[in-house]
């Protein structure tokens, strides 16, 4: 049965208020699978009835589920060639010749989903950071969803999701087979700490970035949160930081503090000059 018209308008003001996630007319098809899967999975007898319940008790876990349910969690290992090979010839270059006193690199991952872009960053800086091991490393990657933080610090995958861009020598290198799944090794898993965060919500204990990836979910919320988000990216980037977006988005009037920067046909933005010289 179609989703009701109240129940809808409930779903999208929730998911809205709690994530910044945006959901208009006509989606409703998509609002109506995402919640048939949750209903299942929690033995609820129908979308009207999982919405009396959200609308009955406030501080239901049922509304934590809800909005993680309409999250999108599309990702794939080096999804999207361009960002890494930047990271690869310039950025790291650069940074490592800036960082060389200190030794340290500080990274975040947003959005980060079941985490094969941060653990595709971890490869990268592995492979092209000479002596890795002698960097001090923060290395912080982030998403709204509890079962994605849990997935992504398992580091498991089926064999499906590591044939998605993950070349076979990364894998004979930093994953080993574990029955019908594929296992991120130690020494890769540990780089990275996930947490929970709700990017719409304050960011707390961040401290400045090197590099962010911030990628393919700006385009999920109003102009408003996506201008706010970009603001508080940019005051966490140091002066000569990077912060990646995906291809489909961009700060133009969003945020004139950040300016594209063409690298390996990457979307990739750094403070205008002014900006930096100013802070």
């Amino acid at each position: 049965m179609p989703i009701a018209r109240a129940d809808f308008d409930y779903v999208c003001d929730l998911v809205r208020g709690r994530s910044g996630i945006v959901l208009e007319t006509g989606k409703e098809y998509l609002v109506e699978a995402r919640l048939a899967a949750l209903i299942r999975q929690q033995n609820i007898e129908s979308i009207g009835a999982l919405v009396s319940r959200l609308r009955g008790n406030r501080l239901d876990p049922l509304h934590r589920l809800t909005v993680e349910a309409m999250t999108t969690n599309e990702t794939s290992f080096f999804r999207d060639q361009s960002p890494f090979e930047a990271l690869k010839k310039q950025i790291l270059p650069t940074l490592l010749a800036a960082r060389a006193a200190t030794k340290s690199l500080t990274i975040w991952c947003a959005a980060s989903s079941t985490g094969q872009e941060p653990y595709s960053i971890a490869m990268t800086l592995c492979e092209n950071i000479p002596r890795v091991e002698e960097w001090k490393l923060i290395f912080i990657a982030t998403d709204i969803s509890l079962d994605m933080i849990a997935r992504s610090r398992s580091g498991s995958y089926n064999q499906i999701e590591v044939n998605r861009g993950l070349p076979a020598a990364m894998l004979v290198k930093y994953f080993e087979k574990r029955g019908l799944v594929w296992q991120v090794k130690d020494r890769l898993r540990t780089m990275i700490e996930f947490r929970e965060m709700n990017l719409v919500q304050p960011w707390l204990n961040l401290p400045p970035m090197d590099i962010i990836f911030m990628r393919n979910v700006l385009i999920y919320f109003d102009t408003p949160t996506k201008s706010g988000i970009l603001a508080q990216a940019r005051q966490l980037l140091r002066p000569d930081g990077y912060l990646f977006l995906g291809s489909a988005e961009t700060s133009m009037g969003l945020d004139d503090g950040l300016e594209r920067t063409p690298i390996e046909k990457s979307s990739c933005y750094r403070i205008r000059q002014r900006v930096a010289n100013a802070a």
